[in-house]
């Protein structure tokens, strides 16, 4: 089967987004790319900000192509999912110009795993993959009854057809990947490192996926959520592919980026740098200073409140005081050159004890954000503890209660966000 693979050319004009808006490797196309030539099938795969082609422009590539299956992801790669804008314009914009030519479409993401009606309604799409997506997409390139795979949703006769919950990929072999050559060239970013001119391109591996904690803002409940760790010697065989291609710097993509000593070792001895997000009450000061050895540069650490009750609301299970958890960071700080402690707006964390606990951890050289608001995404236990199971205005729900809360958003999002309703009637979603 000939299968086109399309991450689109994003924009996010007054959208809520708040994740980085680089282009990023699109990992799981990549995977799906590799299972589906492991199949014998002939992939085209697309990349908006990489390939430097608009919307419109793929869809030509994809038309010439001639496909019999077109797959689109609804956000732009793994590493958003748990923060994907919630507008689909994008992927429809891109639809709307294939107008038909791509054979089967697929939609793939977290919009279509927690709500898969209005995903296939808004799009338009002939299915929907529910859940990591890399295993089904396979599966349909090698053909079957659609009623006998799992994770799928689709309409029959004016009926929604859903086969089965989410998927979970197995992922501990999934293979190593490897990536255009012109891709990597046109990647400098270095994700979420600062301080530093990045040299070299940039790139994105997955070591785990999966969180073991269940934190209410999080949202993973429908894709991702189950913990497991890939095969060291399948990521140390993609990391030297990068480094031999020119990459001297990898962000590991995990949720949670737990000790690993077998890899830290390993990352000692090769030219390659990198950055992690996790949770800095797991790391003992020995695996610090080995994580910081092994070319670790950029910390990511979600405190989130600066009180013990404040993160038990949240469901954070920390067994650490406050106080303690500011001096493992600043620890950390001695070997790894930046370290940030994620801060999310908590009632009981008043502006004062925030202002000073930010101003004590800069004084270490740890830097603390300005506390972010939190969006109940559908696939969160936040947004089922508001309003139960999600329903078809599940993001239109969540939207209009983010919009109401807060005065001002991040400054790292739009100034002026629109309505869900508004942002989606520009491309015409359904």
């Amino acid at each position: 089967m000939r299968v086109a693979l399309v991450n689109p050319a994003w924009s996010f004009d007054h959208s809520i987004y708040f994740g980085c808006r680089e282009a990023h490797l699109p990992l799981e196309l990549g995977y799906s790319k590799a299972l589906l030539e492991q199949g014998g099938h002939e992939v085209l795969m697309l990349d908006g900000a990489l390939d430097g082609l608009s919307n419109a422009e793929m869809a030509e590539r994809v038309a010439a192509f001639a496909p019999t299956m077109t797959v689109l992801t609804t956000a732009p790669t793994y590493l958003f999912w748990r923060c994907a804008q919630p507008e689909l314009r994008v992927p429809r914009e891109f639809l709307a110009a294939l107008d038909g030519r791509g054979g089967r479409t697929v939609a793939v993401g977290p919009h279509g795993s927690t709500t898969p009606a209005p995903t296939l309604s808004k799009l338009g799409v002939d299915l929907v993959v529910r859940g990591e997506c890399e295993e089904i997409v396979a599966k349909l390139a090698d053909g079957g009854a659609l009623d006998d795979m799992p994770a799928l949703a689709f309409h029959r006769d004016g009926d929604l057809v859903v086969t089965g919950g989410p998927h979970a990929a197995r992922f501990t072999d999934l293979p190593a990947l490897s990536w255009p050559v012109e891709w990597l060239q046109r990647h400098p970013h270095h994700h979420h490192r600062y301080g530093t001119e990045p040299v070299g391109p940039g790139a994105e591996v997955e070591a785990s996926r999966g969180c073991p904690y269940n934190c209410s803002f999080c949202a993973k409940i429908d894709f991702r959520d189950q913990y497991r760790r890939r095969d060291t010697a399948i990521i140390l065989e993609e990391i030297d592919g990068l480094i031999a291609a020119g990459v001297r710097y990898v962000y590991f993509i995990d949720e949670i980026f737990l000790p690993r000593r077998d890899l830290l070792e390993a990352l000692v001895e090769r030219p390659i740098q990198f950055g992690v997000q996790t949770r800095i009450d797991l790391w003992k000061p020995d695996m610090l200073d080995l994580l910081g050895a092994a070319g670790c540069v950029s910390i990511e650490a979600g405190v989130e409140s600066l009180t013990e009750e404040g993160r038990a609301s949240l469901d954070k299970k920390c067994r650490m005081s406050t106080d303690d958890l500011a001096d493992r960071l600043i620890h950390a700080r001695r070997s790894v050159p930046f370290v940030q402690a994620n801060l999310i707006a908590v009632a009981g964390d008043d502006a004062d004890m925030v202002k000073a606990w930010r101003e004590k951890l800069l004084a270490a050289g740890v830097w603390a954000n300005d506390p972010v608001p939190l969006y109940p995404y559908p696939a969160s236990p936040d947004y089922r503890r508001l309003w139960g199971e999600p329903d078809d205005r599940a993001w239109e729900r969540a939207h209009e209660h983010y919009l109401g809360q807060f005065e001002r958003l991040s400054d790292i999002q739009e100034d002026e966000p629109l309505p869900l309703t508004e942002l989606e009637a520009a491309c015409s979603c359904r």
